[in-house]
């Protein structure tokens, strides 16, 4: 009788043993689910596509949930940590994830990266340009907005500077629309067109890679570029 019970009661602890494991590895299960990584433009994956949920419901998102961390998910993340008192990166931080109720114990992984060749990348790229040619030409007559938008794609091609649309924009100090604001207003419907026909390959300015308006220069440098043309009040220059 008493070897009986021992034996009962081994088989009862290894039962307890092995539900308490089941639990707290259910437990690290659900919480790597539910952590995020730092998200930042160019990320993929469900991570990025939960971040767009919340932003969407919560009213600063009307793109996609398509898990791709592009210019507008970037727009709504700046303004979310605006409204919030959060430094205005447009990175999903520690402090931003934990603003939008996610969980920041634990980190799961991103899939993917900035894949240039994709249908998305190319949307995002027009909007981006958009956004810039709207800060910079804004008034101008539309050839104008297109030769801003060309001299950004002269640039790509160019050994001097970046090769990706975001990397020319945000350049250090390369547009004032970028450090004065002007380009974070949404742009318009002819800004979107000028950017679509400048990444098509029409280049009025005839292989510029700089730009003035000769009554707004403040880095008296920029006169010693050889001159193309000039667009509206726009000088443009090699």
């Amino acid at each position: 009788m008493r070897k009986y019970s021992v034996s009962r009661l081994k088989i009862i602890a290894l039962i307890l043993i092995l539900f308490i494991t089941f639990t707290l590895e259910y437990s690290a299960l659900n919480l790597s689910k539910t952590a995020i990584s730092n998200l930042y433009w160019g990320n993929t994956g469900n991570d990025v596509s939960a971040v767009q949920t919340r932003l969407r419901d919560w009213g600063y998102y009307n793109g996609p949930i398509d898990g791709f961390f592009g210019v507008k998910m970037w727009l709504a993340v700046r303004r979310f940590q605006a409204n919030n008192g959060l430094n205005v990166t447009g990175i999903v931080d520690d402090a931003t994830k934990t603003a939008l109720g996610f969980d920041i114990g634990a980190a799961s992984a991103i899939s993917g990266t900035y894949q240039a060749t994709t249908s998305t990348t190319i949307s995002d790229d027009v909007y981006l340009l958009a956004m810039l040619i709207s800060g910079e030409a804004r008034g101008e007559p539309y050839i104008g907005k297109v030769a801003v938008g060309a001299v950004v794609m002269n640039r790509i091609r160019s050994p001097k500077f970046p090769h990706t649309i975001p990397g020319v924009i945000f350049q250090p100090g390369a547009f004032s629309a970028v450090d004065d604001g002007q380009m974070w207003i949404p742009p318009s419907q002819d800004s979107i067109r000028a950017a679509q026909d400048a990444i098509s390959g029409w280049d009025p300015t005839g292989g510029a890679l700089y730009y003035y308006n000769a009554a707004k220069v403040q880095n008296f440098w920029i006169f010693n570029r050889p001159i193309i043309t000039q667009i509206g009040n726009h000088i443009f220059a090699r």
